[in-house]
């Protein structure tokens, strides 16, 4: 167990199916941890099944944090996320116990790790005509008329993706000046955390064999009614929380535009395309101290475990 005050903060990442979340339970419980979410859905209250959220079992193993604390109908920014973390990071620290992030979302991590750009506030205003526009004329329009004022912010985010799609615009109509310069001027102060990270990265047909196995056991385990009870809310389709893998083809389905077996093929075919985008992600912008090229199983627990074990010491 780490002293009181102890500056290192253990990340755990790597992509869907990767094994991630069996790694930090089993290192929690090994060396007194706290695992604390960095999964931009699994954040999310009453998606757990179909966002793949740490079991009953695995939690009464060890404390979970930041899981399953956020009504869907109020997104959670990366921002947002690392007030949360770092005030769970601290917490743990003054318990003497290791601070454990896990999760895929890259966003959530770099920010953490590296900080996050100084952000004008957006006009109440200025946010609602914008997304007015979204909702009238779609996400390739906008983006296309994204591509006009910053065409850097514009290469770097899918023509599908309307909510960074919606942020840039809002900040360059708040400001005059494009989310890229805001970005490049310059980050909040670094914390002092003293971040070790373990990146899993098994081969990508090995993911994807797992991700279309694990996506017909959350059908079979409930995934449906969870969604039809989200679908009964009549939450913002544009919202972070209704584009989690798998749910709008769900959702399709419930409104009877497909069947269970077409909603089952899309939602497979998002996470395996997810999965290459994380990977993508993982190999260009994260720095791992330790780099497994398999999923997480018992054989590599002792390799693992000697790593954790060492920088604990140091």
């Amino acid at each position: 167990m780490p002293k009181t005050g102890h500056k290192t903060v253990l990340v755990v990442a790597g992509p869907t199916a990767s094994g991630k979340s069996d790694l930090a339970v089993d290192v929690a419980e090994e060396f007194g941890g706290v695992v604390i979410n960095a999964d931009s859905m699994q954040i999310y209250a009453g998606l757990e099944i179909v966002t793949a959220a740490p079991s009953p079992a695995a939690r009464q193993r060890a404390p979970h944090k930041l899981y399953s604390i956020r009504d869907p109908a109020i997104p959670c920014s990366a921002g947002e996320w690392v007030a949360l973390a770092e005030k769970e990071i601290d917490l743990a620290r003054e318990k003497g116990l290791l601070p454990i992030i896990v999760g895929g979302t890259g966003m959530y991590l770099r920010t953490l790790m590296t900080g996050i750009a100084h952000m004008p506030p957006v006009a109440p205003e200025i946010r609602n005509k914008v997304r007015f526009r979204l909702a009238r004329d779609g996400s390739a329009s906008l983006h296309a008329e994204l591509a006009m004022i910053d065409a850097r912010s514009a290469a770097r985010i899918n023509t599908s993706d309307s909510q960074r799609i919606a942020r840039a615009l809002e900040i360059y109509e708040a400001t005059g000046k494009p989310l890229t310069e805001w970005q490049n001027e310059g980050s909040e102060e670094a914390t002092d955390y003293d971040f070790k990270a373990v990146l899993l990265e098994p081969p990508r047909d090995l993911l994807y064999a797992t991700c279309d196995a694990r996506f017909e056991k959350m059908l079979a385990s409930g995934a449906l009614e969870e969604i039809r009870v989200l679908a009964k809310r009549k939450v913002d389709p544009a919202l972070p929380a209704m584009k989690a893998l798998g749910i709008p083809a769900l959702i399709q389905h419930l409104l009877g535009q497909i069947s269970l077996n077409e909603a089952c093929l899309s939602g497979q075919q998002a996470t395996r395309n997810y999965v290459k985008r994380q990977g993508t992600w993982f190999r260009n912008q994260f720095i791992a101290d330790l780099l497994i090229d398999s999923q997480y199983n018992d054989n590599i627990k002792p390799h693992i475990f000697s790593f954790v074990s060492n920088f604990m010491l140091t």
